[in-house]
């Protein structure tokens, strides 16, 4: 089962030696992911409280697969992308402990939707 969360989310970068806005991590009700590389620094976050001075990928939005889901279970995330490949629908994949993610551009939701629910997937929200 998948739920579209509510909102507009957006994927921003900062550069490597930057600090993370505190606000980020109190954003209540969003969802939010912070990953440092080498490289970047990247942000996944709801589209008001995206990080001054970085470089912003707006217009996405949330579905969420309900978990926790069993470090043991394979395939999700493949099975999803391939779902979405087929419906020409791109995504932006996030795994945290308990689940996945997937954000798709907002103008693509509804065929991802409804690609997901032809597949058999129970798809709840807009």
């Amino acid at each position: 089962m998948m739920d579209v969360r509510p909102g507009e989310y957006v994927v921003a970068r900062l550069e490597p030696s930057a600090a993370v806005p505190p606000r980020l991590l109190d954003a209540a009700g969003g969802f939010v992911s912070v990953t440092r590389t080498e490289a970047e620094v990247s942000i996944v976050c709801p589209a008001g409280v995206a990080p001054d001075g970085a470089v912003v990928e707006a217009g996405w939005r949330l579905l969420t697969v309900r978990g926790p889901l069993e470090f043991s279970l394979t395939g999700i995330m493949a099975a999803l992308a391939g779902e979405l490949a087929a419906a020409g629908v791109s995504l932006f994949a996030v795994s945290t402990y308990d689940t996945d993610h997937v954000l798709v551009k907002d103008a693509d939701l509804g065929r991802a939707v409804t690609a997901l629910r032809s597949a058999g997937h129970a798809v709840t929200g807009e």
